[in-house]
């Protein structure tokens, strides 16, 4: 089961939330998802579940309120994702699907390789039928990407984001740059480095305990292609960042005797003003 030294505000919160769930007739399944179900939860960590409505109960299913019994809501929202958006008064937060069991539950087994629950015991909340929990078998196993097909598409990508990038900052446009920096090249970098160092615990999200799971070397590494977003910190970002892309995809083509477009590269290098 999970391991737990002590109760925490989230178990407890986790535990009721569990009891409310058995107690609503209207709930045919719970399942958690996140730090908690991976055993990283701490004081800082959010709920994160799917809450399966009976199909026919979907649309007078008031999310909020039956949240609300858990603990008093300071706000509840439909995020960006089409998720409702919650944070209780003790400034936990959570993020809950609310989803039709017959289709949602079904869905499930396809999330393999985007979600990893490896404790299936202990990511099902509740399980009216026993769909949810044969569902959610097919998450317990997450199996690492394939190595050299995923650098080849790692060093492709980096190559073509980061044409992208120098063609966004000859045009003057520096916030943009900024964005596209360390929201798209960034994550792609720290997977490549992650596959290179074997550490693809955290693949899903790659900067996740990077402290601990990458040597000092690649984390400074990161950390100079990283900027505020300043014309000239954005510029020297990106060289550090083409420098770093350019060094991991040719320890990656060492490592998976890949071909690089090495003349794209300089061509890529010229554009960014770096030197030679």
């Amino acid at each position: 089961m999970h391991p737990r030294s002590a109760r925490t505000a989230l178990d407890e919160r986790i535990a009721r939330l569990r009891r409310l769930a058995q107690a609503d007739t209207r709930l045919e399944g719970v399942l958690l998802y996140g730090s908690w179900t991976l055993g990283e939860a701490d004081a800082h960590s959010d709920i994160d579940a799917y809450l399966y409505v009976q199909d026919d109960h979907l649309d007078d299913f008031d999310g909020p309120a039956f949240l609300g019994q858990l603990a008093p809501l300071q706000l509840a929202y439909t995020n960006m994702h089409g998720l409702l958006a919650v944070v209780f008064d003790d400034l936990m937060r959570g993020e809950f699907h609310l989803t039709a069991a017959g289709p949602g539950i079904d869905e499930v087994p396809t999330w393999q390789g985007m979600v990893h629950l490896p404790h299936p015991e202990d990511a099902v909340l509740l399980d009216r039928t026993g769909r949810l929990t044969r569902a959610v078998r097919h998450l317990a196993d997450f199996r690492p990407p394939e190595p050299a097909a995923t650098a080849r598409q790692l060093t492709d990508e980096l190559a073509n984001w980061t044409l992208m990038l120098a063609h966004v900052l000859a045009r003057g446009e520096i916030a943009r740059a900024h964005a596209v920096l360390h929201i798209v090249v960034g994550p792609l970098q720290l997977q490549l480095c992650r596959l290179l160092r074997d550490s693809t615990v955290h693949w899903l999200t790659p900067s996740r305990a990077l402290e601990q799971d990458l040597p000092a070397a690649d984390r400074d590494r990161y950390v100079a292609t990283t900027a505020a977003a300043l014309d000239q910190d954005v510029r020297r970002a990106v060289r550090n960042s083409w420098r770093w892309s350019r060094d991991l995809a040719a320890e990656a083509a060492d490592r998976f005797d890949l071909r690089l477009p090495l003349p794209l590269h300089e061509r890529i290098g010229s554009l960014l003003n770096e030197p030679h």
